[in-house]
Order: structure tokens, then sequence, then C-alpha cells
């Protein structure tokens, strides 16, 4: 691992989490690869609810910026709150450590979940993003 990987990995995962804040999703789109791996880690028959369609397997970067669209449009974005607790870095790898607030705008009903977030970065770019 060199010193250089790490404080690009480290850039670009700070400025993905800054971009997350300002819920652009085109803007965070921006820092993904045209093709990657994107998983939340939900039941497989779960995926693609109406209730949730942002659970689901992404591929493409389109897919990423679709993923910001859905999560923002189905939670109220003034009653959501991250705490990032922690990240760690190796090399081209990340962890990000923390906690969410959202609410579901469909019910109005408030939820809070711990996080683990594993990126990938490569040629400045995310290529894995696991939930």
């Amino acid at each position: 691992m060199s010193i250089a990987t790490s404080t690009n990995t480290r850039t670009v995962v700070e400025e993905l989490l800054r971009r997350i804040g300002e819920g652009d999703a085109e803007r965070i789109a921006e820092l993904y690869a045209e093709q990657g791996d994107g998983q939340l880690d939900w039941p497989e028959g779960e995926h693609g609810r109406t209730a949730t369609p942002w659970i689901r397997h992404r591929s493409t970067r389109a897919d990423t910026a679709a993923h910001y669209r859905e999560l923002a449009e189905h939670h109220v974005p003034e009653r959501a709150e991250t705490e990032v607790e922690r990240i760690l870095i190796d090399g081209n790898d990340a962890i990000v450590l923390g906690k969410i607030r959202q609410t579901a705008r469909l019910t109005g009903r408030a939820y809070r979940a711990r996080f683990a977030l594993r990126l990938t970065v490569e040629g400045g770019l995310v290529t894995r993003h696991h939930v």
C-alpha cells in the first residue's frame, strides 16, 4: 500500500461524504465509475419493493444517481441526520462507520440505524459501494 493511494482514497471518500450531505444525486454519482459494484445488505426477497425501491444492487453510474434520487424521494431531508464515527483507509479500500436517522415520507415514521460502508476507490472513482 502506498501513502499516495491511501491519501487519494481518503480524499475521494471525504468528498463523497460531503456530496452525499449536500444531496445532489448527479454530483454524487460523478464520483462513481461508469461500471461498479453497489450492494445494500438486505434480504433478496425485499429488493425493489414499492416501499423500498432504493434498496437493490447497482452496477452503473446512472444506477447510483437513481439510488440517491430514490432515497431522497422517499425520505424527509429536513429530518435526516448522519453521524460519521470513523473512516478507516487501507490502500484503495475504505470503511466508513456511523449512524443514520431517516424519516420515511410515506408514513412519517422515523428510524435509526448503524451502518458500515465499504468503498473501493480506483483511479479516483468509487468502484465498490457495499452497505
